[in-house]
């Protein structure tokens, strides 16, 4: 195409690399990046630095798998967590919506995704065996399973339910629909 600007090796880089966030296509990665260069440079390497750290500081959770700086998580190392429940939830953005309720006080497991055989995801990479591993722990009395009403998240939810029920476990599943009275 006659007309377009030549853009930097870097820039370009940098547009490619903000591609990968979701919902950002080759448009609003450009903008990004000529707002970032343009408009706040110092932003910007704010932007990587924390981004730097972030990549080399956290890890997963030893006993729930969700984000966290140390071998274990804030919320599985506090005393004031109810060891008998356990929630399973896809994401660690799924785990803090829960929390933002403030209606539960057990433990979490995140899966870290869903199963999606079409994408190539089951059970070993969602590390089932660890899930149940911890699930079957003599301290834990009922699983509660939090995956997303999405076809995927049902497929997982069930899928787990069997597992779980036979190894003797109580599963429960969150709650959804219209509440009673407000139609």
């Amino acid at each position: 195409m006659e007309g377009l600007i030549s853009e930097p090796e870097s820039l370009r880089a940098l547009i490619e690399a903000l591609r990968c966030l979701p919902g950002v296509g080759e448009r609003t990665s450009r903008r990004m990046a000529y707002h970032l260069l343009q408009h706040d440079p110092n932003g910007a390497a704010r932007l990587a630095d924390t981004l730097q750290r972030a990549v080399e500081g956290v890890r997963h959770c030893r006993l729930c798998n969700g984000f966290s700086e140390d071998e274990l998580c804030a919320t599985c190392s506090s005393s004031r967590r109810d060891a008998s429940l356990l929630c399973v939830v896809e994401t660690p953005a799924d785990q803090n919506m829960i929390e933002a309720s403030h209606g539960y006080a057990g433990l979490y497991y995140v899966l870290m995704g869903r199963l999606a055989p079409l994408e190539g995801v089951g059970p070993d990479q969602l590390q089932f065996d660890r899930l149940l591993a911890r699930a079957c722990e003599p301290a834990v009395q009922e699983v509660i399973l939090a995956t997303n009403f999405t076809p995927e998240g049902e497929t997982t939810a069930h899928y787990l339910s069997e597992l779980l029920r036979a190894r003797g476990r109580k599963v429960t599943r969150i709650a959804r629909g219209v509440p009673a009275g407000s139609e």
